[in-house]
């Protein structure tokens, strides 16, 4: 396993984080801790969770899975950054009460004791916020994380899905409390998906903020979905097969595909090596169903892309350039 920084602090994470989105919703409790145990055995130690997933009727049910890990002992917490998020609505239908999402410092003082709760943990390496937060100024939302970190109930603050400029403007407040404030970004950034390199993580590298890629494959777009859909092994679904319904897309992914299939890559493997080459990315999250897939996101860390590789890939995806240019002069 290889490990980086995260940002500009002092702790090291594996340069691919466990996604959890799957454990309850498509992957039982059994196969969901024996993939904890295999990334562990990796060494992969960065698991990413959200008190909303397990989504609906279950929300919750994710983190309360890998709770159940963790007191299974041997060291799983110990050797684990844990990272989860605030923001969603923890409310049942039909039971909706106010102050039970967003960012307030009411909210945010009770979803971390329900997290901490159903992780069986005393202390959340990384706590994240989950979406920006229009109603809520970052001094009430600072002021909330300040408590929390002198309770040593959180070590540190991340993002997710925050424009750059709200990256920059919490921050700035933070610096004028004293604080570190925001440590890392997670935020929607693959080959087919490049907005990110115009705003957020160039925010994110001035600041010093580690990058963390959510959906590497675009919803199983650059998973080779046409070539498994021409074996007959898997149709596309969801935003894949919405997107492959437009012709201009399809024939990029056909690109992407005949290109790695000349130089004998799987696409899963390189989109997530291409990844690990961007600038400012700490590591992509993989959110693996099966123990399978799980090794084959391993072995996009052992992957090493020619130039001729790189250079296909941003002329078939190509990026939006740097700001402002990309939008002015």
């Amino acid at each position: 396993m290889k490990y980086t920084q995260l940002g500009r602090t002092g702790l090291k994470v594996s340069r691919l984080v466990l996604g959890t989105m799957n454990f309850g919703p498509q992957t039982d409790e059994p196969t969901s801790h024996g993939i904890l145990d295999a990334a562990l055995d990796a060494g992969l130690n960065f698991v990413d969770t959200a008190n909303v997933y397990g989504w609906g009727e279950d929300k919750g049910r994710t983190e309360e899975i890998i709770g159940t890990w963790f007191a299974g002992g041997g060291g799983r917490r110990e050797k684990t950054v844990l990272a989860t998020k605030v923001y969603g609505s923890m409310s049942r239908e039909g039971d909706t009460w106010p102050n039970e999402d967003r960012l307030s410092a009411l909210n945010i003082r009770r979803a971390v004791e329900a997290s901490l709760k159903r992780l069986q943990t005393d202390y959340i390496d990384l706590y994240q916020f989950h979406h920006i937060d229009r109603r809520t100024p970052f001094e009430e939302i600072w002021q909330a994380v300040d408590v929390l970190i002198q309770q040593g109930k959180i070590l540190y603050a991340g993002s997710s899905n925050f424009p750059g400029y709200k990256i920059a403007q919490a921050n700035e407040k933070a610096a004028r409390r004293g604080m570190v404030g925001l440590v890392s970004e997670q935020c929607l950034y693959n080959l087919a998906e490049r907005r990110a390199e115009m705003e957020v993580i160039p925010a994110a590298q001035d600041y010093g903020l580690g990058v963390i890629p959510w959906s590497p494959l675009h919803g199983g777009l650059l998973g080779g979905v046409i070539k498994k859909e021409v074996e007959g092994s898997r149709r596309a679904s969801g935003r894949s097969a919405d997107a492959l319904a437009n012709s201009t897309v399809r024939a990029q992914v056909q690109a992407y595909e005949d290109l790695l299939d000349k130089h004998g890559l799987e696409p899963g493997e390189a989109a997530l090596a291409w990844l690990l080459t961007r600038p400012g990315v700490t590591g992509p999250i993989v959110g693996p169903r099966t123990a399978e897939q799980l090794e084959s996101a391993l072995r996009a860390l052992e992957l090493e892309l020619s130039e001729e590789v790189l250079a296909g890939l941003d002329e078939i995806f190509p990026g939006p350039g740097p700001s402002p240019e990309a939008f002015a002069w």
